[in-house]
């Protein structure tokens, strides 16, 4: 099922450039081949398919599409706090479709015309924000976006990223009950942490501001890997959970902070396009860091997870220092 997954969320990544231009805000839907428990083939069929849908999307289980994200980014007055709350709305499918229904009534983002010869953005342009001028066609976009060095970069940061936080709020219930002898509760756990992470999105949007996005995610991730250090060597059930959840609180910033320097790093009339590479090619992070995982554990046991944990954490570290510091270029 990863494997089907990691496929769909590569070609969604691939598929979201020509889509965002053509058909706007997304409108694909695969859960329902899964709801009338179908033979496994059609399973395996409707997990390739949800893996694209997935891909058109900013954030695994987020309901929060690319071109969301590029929007926000484009924002010119409080882009980071905005960036934030957006990706705070964690979980609420529901509520966060009719909301993005209702703020946006299924506009396109990119709406250009022949006669203009130029791109602007609908919804931007309500609030009097224009993307410059520039015209080009699918395949020329293509190869524009993917010669950015900055998106491929951003692109191998956030699949780290979402692996280490699908892993971690997966495998880390089997951890607990087989390493911390955890009872049927220990999913609570899992649950802790991902309300930290929406907790985090919110509350440390002043650290954020206070000491500069950049270095905040160089801290966070820090913070997160000695944490990770307590769960793996201290073997407390309450201090692993307390624990557990503060990474999530740690971690829930990174995605929203790398959305919005995509926005200041990234010429405007590409940015949702970048952002759609960007997400959906990171999102094959979920699929492959618990695979990993699972492969990694069955040779040497769950105990391997926090080992594992630290050192992509730190790789996090690593290709955050290789994106660029510096401001959009000139459009």
């Amino acid at each position: 099922m990863s494997t089907q997954i990691f496929k769909g969320f590569i070609g969604g990544a691939v598929v979201n450039v020509p889509l965002s231009d053509k058909l706007g805000f997304g409108k694909v839907v695969a859960y329902t081949l899964m709801a009338p428990a179908l033979p496994f083939p059609a399973l395996v069929v409707a997990y390739a398919i949800n893996g694209v849908g997935i891909a058109l999307q900013a954030n695994i289980l987020r309901q929060q599409d690319a071109q969301a994200n590029g929007f926000v980014a484009s924002l010119e007055s409080h882009a980071e706090t905005k960036m934030g709350v957006l990706h705070a709305v964690y979980g609420l499918s529901l509520a966060n479709t009719v909301l993005l229904i209702v703020v946006f009534r299924f506009k396109r983002q990119d709406d250009a015309t022949a006669d203009q010869q130029c791109v602007y953005t609908e919804c931007l342009r309500e609030i009097g924000q224009v993307i410059p001028e520039n015209v080009s066609d699918d395949n020329n976009r293509f190869r524009q976006i993917l010669g950015q060095k900055t998106v491929h970069l951003l692109a191998f940061y956030i699949l780290v990223y979402v692996g280490v936080e699908v892993t971690i709020g997966g495998w880390i219930v089997t951890f607990i009950i087989e390493e911390r002898n955890g009872g049927p509760s220990s999913g609570y756990i899992s649950a802790g942490f991902f309300g930290g992470l929406m907790f985090g999105r919110v509350a440390l949007l002043w650290v954020n501001e206070k000491i500069g996005e950049r270095l905040a995610i160089f801290v966070y991730a820090i913070l997160a890997i000695g944490l990770e250090l307590v769960v793996w060597l201290v073997p407390s059930l309450i201090g692993n959970a307390v624990a557990v959840s503060i990474v999530g609180v740690l971690l829930g910033p990174m995605y929203p902070i790398a959305m919005n320097h995509a926005g200041r790093v990234l010429p405007r009339w590409i940015l949702t396009g970048s952002i759609g590479w960007i997400a959906g090619f990171g999102q094959a992070g979920s699929a492959v860091l618990p695979f990993m995982t699972g492969a990694i554990s069955s040779k040497f046991g769950i105990k391997s997870l926090q080992p594992l944990l630290v050192s992509m954490m730190g790789l996090l570290i690593v290709m955050w220092a290789l994106v660029p510091r510096g401001p959009r270029r000139a459009d």
